[in-house]
């Protein structure tokens, strides 16, 4: 644990150096005041669009962050030759994959908790510039709790995406692991279709086909739920636990298979 945790605490500390990472929560929290002026356009719906956009800009520039670092976490080491001075010391190399993810979602948990301030002081701002009739008026208080539930589902989402680029980096060029990991991202939204996929099709091959990836592609889109929030609607704990619960445990199962591949690849 120890290794693990020292292997953490370096990924974390490149990654706030790294100027990238500074730019993209930058133009996040940029985003996210932007959207208060679009919501001065929009009279009664200003909340409902800060909200949206400040959400939405935690997911894309979070997708950003996750994809952009965890394809070089692994991979960078090897490519640099630095994995040869590791490896000779008293560390497992399922350590430094699990070292390397926990670094970056440590930085992802502090970016996103970063974002998550800056949204909540541009509501707080639009609240205490309105009168006690506008604030009473709203249909979603400004200050609303509820969106800490789609923030953490957001970060598990993103961890789970983290866990796609480490899996691919341990055996993959980087660019092909950004290829890879944004695909998986993107059928991730879709790969609930899959499960109906035979009403659709007569062939039985392609069916099955459809059933395997339906099976193996993650699936992201129960992890939205901006728009359940941004109009009010509940969110149930029980949904909640369910779907982090699905989460890490599909983040186990790539992480289990990042380490054995990594483990069993040939250095020499």
């Amino acid at each position: 644990m120890k290794a693990t945790a020292a292997i953490a605490i370096n990924v974390f500390r490149e990654s706030v150096r790294d100027k990238v990472l500074y730019n993209l929560v930058l133009f996040a929290i940029l985003m996210m005041g932007a959207s208060y002026l679009l919501g001065q356009l929009t009279a009664g719906q200003d909340v409902k669009i800060i909200k949206d956009l400040g959400l939405s800009a935690m997911s894309v520039f979070g997708l950003f962050i996750a994809v952009f670092i965890g394809i070089g976490l692994v991979s960078k080491e090897v490519e640099r030759r630095s994995v040869y001075s590791i490896l000779p010391k008293p560390i497992h190399r399922y350590q430094l994959v699990l070292g390397k993810y926990a670094g970056l979602v440590l930085t992802l948990t502090v970016n996103i908790a970063i974002m998550t301030l800056a949204l909540y002081a541009v509501l707080a701002y639009v609240g205490w510039g309105e009168n006690e009739f506008a604030r009473a008026s709203r249909e979603a208080p400004g200050l609303d709790p509820a969106l800490l539930k789609a923030v953490v589902l957001i970060l598990v989402q993103l961890m789970i995406v983290t866990a796609i680029a480490t899996f691919f980096s341990t055996f993959s060029t980087p660019i092909l692991s950004a290829a890879l990991t944004f695909g998986f991202y993107v059928a991730g939204y879709f790969s609930a279709d899959l499960r109906n996929f035979d009403q659709i099709v007569d062939s039985k091959a392609v069916q099955w086909i459809a059933r395997g990836l339906y099976y193996v592609l993650p699936n992201l889109a129960p992890f939205d739920v901006a728009a359940q929030v941004v109009h009010g609607l509940p969110v149930s704990a029980g949904y909640m636990a369910v779907t982090i619960a699905y989460g890490l445990v599909y983040i186990a199962m790539l992480l289990t298979g990042g380490a054995i591949i990594f483990s069993r690849r040939d250095f020499k």
